[in-house]
């Protein structure tokens, strides 16, 4: 099962996807679906079959009308908690025994970025009921943060680099009695200044504080182990760069039970009704790869499982002033 999010006389609203050209319209939003799940005891996939209504949407038109949201969003904005982990996934072959090779120097030897990778393959996929070896973790911001599909994303004017990060987003509901409750996954683009990030490790706080996106469609359910996707760069009429990527716990060094638990193991991150987006990392960059993206390019993201593909264009801001602080 697939949902999305939309605009419908002025509200935001969830619905269906019945096929690549029509959406059927649910009588809520999604988070009020999932309230309603966790209060009466039933799966989303429940809430949902009780919420469809006779009336069907053009999922084209919904598109090409950019009335599209992120399959997830809280009333408030500052109740929505968008965070990442990094160094999650193994990469391809080649990339595994190039990162394999590289764990057999000594200790002392090891770069901070590779003693991070050893621990999650050594200890990220731990037996049931027992707590892993513990990720990197990085904030990037509050519901203001995250751009709809088909939106532009902005580049700050102080911004170094402007590159996407494709990878699968966990979407979160905080129950009234604190307990985190999985809505379903999305195709997220977490989004990144690796220029920021390259100069020293310690501004990696900093290369994160950028806008991201979610979705076009919410996956309801159990997640397949291996998940293979495109991600492409587009320049006008013209690609730009493409690479396949691949995702799912088969393709981690952690399992996302362990990311969850390491998140969400903060009573702060447990404060009943806020909405959690957390990316769960990616080991395909175009930046990687020597691009440098510009204003007006596209990014678009797939995974064929989860139907369209998620795209954002490029969008440069050139005003930037100094923040100056008022005394009282």
């Amino acid at each position: 099962m697939r949902l999305i999010q939309c605009i419908h006389q002025g509200s935001p609203c969830a619905a269906l996807v019945e096929s690549t050209e029509q959406v059927r319209l649910l009588d809520a939003d999604t988070y009020t679906l999932a309230r309603r799940a966790i209060a009466a005891g039933h799966s989303l996939a429940e809430a949902v079959e009780n919420a469809v209504t006779s009336t069907r949407l053009d999922y084209i038109q919904l598109v090409d009308d950019k009335r599209l949201l992120p399959p997830l969003t809280h009333p408030d904005p500052a109740h929505c908690l968008v965070t990442g982990t990094g160094l999650t996934h193994l990469g391809s072959a080649d990339t595994r025994s190039a990162m394999h090779a590289k764990t057999q120097v000594r200790e002392d030897e090891l770069t901070d970025s590779m003693r991070m990778f050893k621990l999650g393959v050594e200890g990220g996929k731990p037996q049931h009921g027992e707590p892993g070896a513990q990720p990197e973790w990085f904030y990037k911001g509050d519901g203001d943060c995250v751009v709809a599909p088909e939106a532009d994303i902005p580049v700050p004017q102080f911004a170094q680099d402007a590159g996407e990060e494709p990878e699968l987003a966990g979407l979160y509901i905080i129950g009234d009695d604190g307990l985190p409750w999985r809505v379903g996954y999305a195709i997220g683009n977490e989004f990144s200044d690796h220029v920021t990030e390259r100069f020293n490790y310690l501004w990696l706080a900093h290369s994160k504080l950028r806008s991201c996106s979610f979705g076009p469609e919410l996956w309801v359910g159990s997640l397949p182990a291996h998940l293979e996707g495109i991600s492409r760069v587009v320049r006008g009429n013209e690609t730009l760069w493409e690479k396949p990527f691949l995702t799912g716990e088969a393709n981690m060094a952690h399992s996302l039970d362990n990311l969850e638990h390491h998140h969400f193991k903060y009573a702060g991150f447990r404060r009943p009704g806020d909405v959690h987006v957390h990316f769960f990392g990616t080991a395909t960059l175009s930046f990687a790869d020597d691009v440098r993206t510009r204003e007006g390019d596209r990014f678009e993201i797939s995974l064929a499982a989860f139907g369209r593909p998620l795209r954002n264009t490029l969008r440069f801001e050139v005003n930037s002033t100094l923040i100056d602080v008022k005394p009282l």
